[in-house]
């Protein structure tokens, strides 16, 4: 049984590609805001483009914030997606700064980029930090996709997966194992990363379906 991945809809995600990227590599995927179809699912995937501040509140709207707790407590892995990544931390200094979900110590500043223009457009290579199931079989380092004019600064270095440069170095990708679940987060697009990007989405497509079969 493939395993069922929930895209979280509050707004401000990338969702149709995500979607069919999941789909390309064989998840079973649900778009959505209901709270009993995310209980359902193996894996959650927490998208997003936009501006923090907003995006925070959407989610609180929801009660997304208490619903991605309740399900990592409960075994299931959770993927941050851009600015889904950067909601998983305490804080950003956003548009005069906002509370985020708390799942990773730290905040997220202004990518510090001296003479360069931002946002961060375009391929950059990302150097692997350590070995994880997430990033099993790709490259080191991996050229992905970014779109983004922030980033987050981890308080715990050990839940820094993958690191890129622009004007100075910046974290691209997180992850965390919790006593239940992983806590993952990439500030780059998978969906937008060609076979790279795909390989990974399987990656934690799998780590789902690990979680399920722990469950059963």
């Amino acid at each position: 049984m493939s395993a069922r991945i929930a895209i979280l809809d509050y707004g401000m995600g990338n969702l149709r590609s995500a979607e069919k990227a999941f789909e390309h590599v064989g998840a079973t995927v649900t778009v959505t805001r209901d709270h009993a179809r995310v209980r359902e699912a193996d894996g959650i995937v927490l998208p997003g483009v936009g501006a923090f501040p907003k995006a925070m509140e959407a989610v609180r709207e929801l009660g997304f914030d208490e619903l991605i707790a309740e399900r990592l407590e409960q075994g299931t892995p959770v993927l941050g997606i851009c600015l889904g990544m950067q909601l998983l931390f305490d804080s950003s200094t956003e548009l005069g700064g906002a509370r985020g979900l708390g799942l990773l110590p730290g905040t997220v500043e202004r990518l510090d980029a001296p003479g360069l223009k931002v946002p961060e457009i375009g391929w950059n290579p990302v150097g692997w930090r350590r070995s994880s199931e997430l990033t099993a079989g790709l490259p080191d380092p991996c050229p992905m996709y970014h779109v983004h004019s922030f980033s987050p600064r981890p308080e715990r270095d050990d839940d820094v997966l993958g690191m890129a440069t622009y004007g100075s170095d910046f974290v691209s990708a997180v992850e965390r194992q919790g006593a239940r679940a992983g806590i993952y987060g990439t500030q780059f697009h998978p969906e937008k990363s060609s076979e790279n990007g795909l390989r990974l989405l399987a990656n934690f497509t799998t780590i789902a379906a690990s979680a399920l079969r722990r469950a059963a």
